[in-house]
C-alpha cells in the first residue's frame, strides 16, 4: 500500500512539472509571467495578483465605454453650426447616476465650516469661496426671494440639484469628494487610526495625493492618523515577523497605488462622455442611435411617455412654451415649476437620471465651436493643463500649510482657495518633461489648434513672439479685477470697442436642457458656453470617475 501511495504521489509531481513546463497549470498568481521569480514578497518583491476589479464609488453608476457619433446629425435651428456630429469612442467611466444635490453639496459645507472655520480672518476665504452664490435666483421682474433664502438649505430641497455653482466650485467639490471617499476606505479597510475621520484640525486634514506621493506627510505629519489601524497591526507585525529572519530593515505599512485600495478621483465629465452617458447606448444597438438619430435620452421622437401605464407624462422638466414652465396643473403638468427632486423622471438606459431637463450641468471642457476630431477621436477633451508636484527646497514634495493657502481673485471680484492645506503644492512642467517629446510640448493646452498663435490667420513665422500672441484668435474682453490687503477690488475693465468674441480659454462648456429651455435643448448634442467663474439658477453638475482596468465589469476568465 505504501509503494502504491509513493507511486501515485510522484506521479502527480511529475504531471504538475509536465503542466507548468507547458505553462498550462500555471496561474501566475505567485510568480512572475516574465522571469519565474517568487511575487508574494518572500524576496521583496510583492505584486497583488488577487486584484479583481474597480469597486463602484458611492452615487456612481458604471458606464462601458464604445462608440458613437457625437454632435447633431439633424437641422441646427439654432444656426449656432458648433455641434458638426463626428465619430468619437470613450473609454468606460461611471458616472453620478443624479446631479450633485443641494444635501450632498451641504456637507462639503459643513466639513469647511468645521475644519476652517469663517470665523478665522485666515480660513475666511475658504469657505466663502465654496458657498454658492444664493441671489442667481433673483429677477428685476419676478418675486423669488424665498428661493434666495430657502432653496440651498431648507430640507425641502436637500434632494433637489444644487445650483448657483461656478464651474470652479465644481471641480473644488469633486477633490473635495474624492479626498473624503478614500479617508472613509483606508478607515473602513483599517489601514488608519481609530481618529483618523474625526479630526477637524485644519494642520491635520487628509489628501489622496499627498497620502499616495509622501504618506508621511498626510495628516499633517501625524502618525497616530496614517497608521495604527487594525490592517496596519496585523500586516506590520507579519513583516516584523518577517524581518526578524531576514535580517531586514521594514519600513511603516501604507497603502500605495499598487494595493488597489484606493479609487481614482472624481471630477468632471468630458463632453464626450457626458453625451455618451447621457444617450444611453448600453442596451440600444439600432443602426439609427449608433449614427446619431437618437434625439433624447430615452427612446422614441417625443418628450411624453408612450408606456401604456404612463402615456402621455412628461419624461423630463422643460420649459413648454411662453409663460409655461410645468403645463396646466393637474392634467398636463410634468411636476416641478422650477427645478424638480433628483429621480423624478425615469432613467434612460445606463441608470442615468435626469440627463435632458432640469439643470444643465457643467462638464469639464473649454468651450470651442469645433470639436477637433481629425487630431483625436479617443477620449476627446479640450483642456489638458499639465503640472507636477512641487519639490521643496528640502527634497521633499511641498504640501500645502495653513498659512501657505493660494488664492485667487475672481473676474467677479470673488476671492477664492485655489487648494487646501494638506495638498501638495503644483506646478507648471518645464522642457524637462517636453524636451523632444511628440504627444504634448507644452503645460497649457486649452487652445491647441483652436486659439494658440500658430492657428490663426495673423501667424507669420516673421513676427515676433508678442507680436503673434497679440493677433489672439478669439478676441475676447480681458479684464483685471485684484484686491488689495484690506479686500477692496481694482477693477480694470476691457473698454475696447473691437472685441468679437466672448470665447476664451476661461469658458467651460455647458451640457443638457434645463427648467429654463425649451425641448431644443434637451437634446444631448447640443452644446453652450459659459464663464468658468459665474453661476446660474438653472446650472449644476454631477461627477464621473475613469475606469482603470477591463473595459467591462462581466466576470471574465483570465488567460493564463
Amino acid at each position: 500500500m505504501k509503494k502504491y501511495l509513493a507511486l501515485k504521489a510522484a506521479f502527480a509531481l511529475f504531471t504538475g512539472f509536465l503542466l507548468v513546463s507547458c505553462g498550462g497549470g500555471n496561474d501566475y498568481t505567485t510568480t512572475s509571467r516574465g522571469t519565474g521569480w517568487d511575487v508574494t514578497g518572500k524576496n521583496g518583491f510583492e505584486l497583488n495578483t488577487k486584484y479583481n476589479e474597480q469597486e463602484t464609488g458611492p452615487g456612481l453608476v458604471f458606464i462601458e465605454g464604445g462608440t458613437f457619433t457625437m454632435g447633431r446629425v439633424k437641422d441646427d435651428p439654432m444656426h449656432d453650426w458648433n455641434n458638426t456630429p463626428n465619430q468619437q469612442h470613450v473609454q468606460s467611466f461611471y458616472i453620478d447616476e443624479t446631479e450633485v444635490t443641494n444635501g450632498m453639496y451641504l456637507e462639503m459645507l459643513e466639513y469647511i465650516k468645521a475644519v476652517f472655520p469663517p470665523e478665522d480672518e485666515e480660513y475666511r476665504n475658504i469657505y466663502n469661496g465654496a458657498v454658492p452664490d444664493t441671489l442667481v435666483w433673483r429677477n428685476r421682474l419676478g418675486y423669488n426671494e424665498e428661493m434666495t433664502k430657502n432653496y440651498l438649505r431648507h430640507p425641502a430641497y436637500q434632494n433637489y440639484p444644487v445650483v448657483g455653482v461656478t464651474w470652479i466650485q465644481s471641480v473644488e467639490y469633486a477633490n473635495w469628494r474624492t479626498d473624503r471617499v478614500n479617508q472613509l476606505i483606508l478607515q473602513e479597510e483599517g489601514y488608519t487610526g481609530k481618529n483618523s475621520l474625526s479630526t477637524r484640525d485644519a494642520s491635520k486634514t487628509f489628501s489622496t495625493e499627498t497620502y499616495l506621493n509622501a504618506p508621511t506627510l498626510a495628516y499633517g505629519g501625524d502618525s497616530t492618523l496614517t497608521r495604527g489601524g487594525k490592517k496596519s497591526e496585523q500586516v506590520q507585525r507579519k513583516k516584523e515577523s518577517k524581518a526578524a529572519k531576514d535580517s531586514t530593515e521594514v519600513s511603516g505599512l501604507y497603502v500605495t497605488r499598487k494595493d488597489g485600495v484606493l479609487l481614482p478621483a472624481y471630477r468632471l465629465p468630458t463632453e464626450a462622455e457626458w453625451e455618451y452617458a447621457a444617450l444611453g447606448l448600453g442596451s440600444l444597438r439600432e443602426y439609427n442611435a449608433y449614427r446619431g438619430r437618437k434625439k433624447y435620452p430615452w427612446d422614441g421622437q417625443y418628450t411624453r411617455s408612450g408606456k401604456r401605464k404612463t402615456r402621455g407624462d412628461h419624461l423630463a422638466n422643460f420649459k413648454q412654451g411662453d409663460g409655461d414652465y410645468g403645463g396646466i396643473a393637474g392634467w398636463s403638468d410634468d411636476g416641478a415649476d422650477i427645478t424638480a427632486e433628483v429621480k423624478t423622471y425615469e432613467p434612460n438606459d445606463f441608470g442615468v437620471y435626469e440627463m435632458a431637463g432640469n439643470v444643465s450641468e457643467w462638464v469639464a471642457d473649454v468651450y470651442r465651436p469645433i470639436v477637433d476630431d481629425e487630431f483625436n477621436d479617443f477620449n476627446y477633451y479640450r483642456g489638458n493643463v499639465y503640472t507636477r508636484n512641487k519639490i521643496g527646497p528640502d527634497g521633499m514634495i511641498a504640501v500645502v500649510s495653513a498659512d501657505s493657502i493660494p488664492y485667487d481673485t475672481l473676474s467677479n471680484g470673488k476671492v477664492i482657495a485655489r487648494s487646501y492645506p494638506g495638498e501638495i503644492q503644483q506646478e507648471s512642467i518645464d522642457d524637462n518633461e517636453t524636451y523632444l517629446r511628440t504627444n504634448f510640448d507644452r503645460s497649457d493646452n486649452r487652445n491647441f489648434r483652436d486659439g494658440d498663435a500658430q492657428s490663426t490667420k495673423y501667424f507669420d513665422n516673421r513676427n515676433t513672439l508678442e507680436e503673434n500672441n497679440n493677433n489672439r484668435m478669439y478676441n475676447s474682453p480681458k479684464h483685471k479685477v485684484s484686491a488689495d490687503s484690506l479686500g477692496n477690488l481694482d477693477r480694470q475693465y476691457d473698454k475696447s470697442d473691437t472685441r468679437t468674441s466672448l470665447i476664451d480659454d476661461e469658458v467651460r462648456v455647458i451640457k443638457g436642457g434645463s427648467w429654463r429651455d425649451r425641448a431644443y435643448w434637451l437634446d444631448p448634442a447640443t452644446r453652450r458656453f459659459y464663464p468658468q467663474d459665474m453661476a446660474k439658477d438653472d446650472l449644476g453638475f454631477r461627477c464621473a470617475m475613469s475606469r482603470v482596468g477591463s473595459k467591462s465589469k462581466k466576470n471574465k476568465t483570465p488567460r493564463n
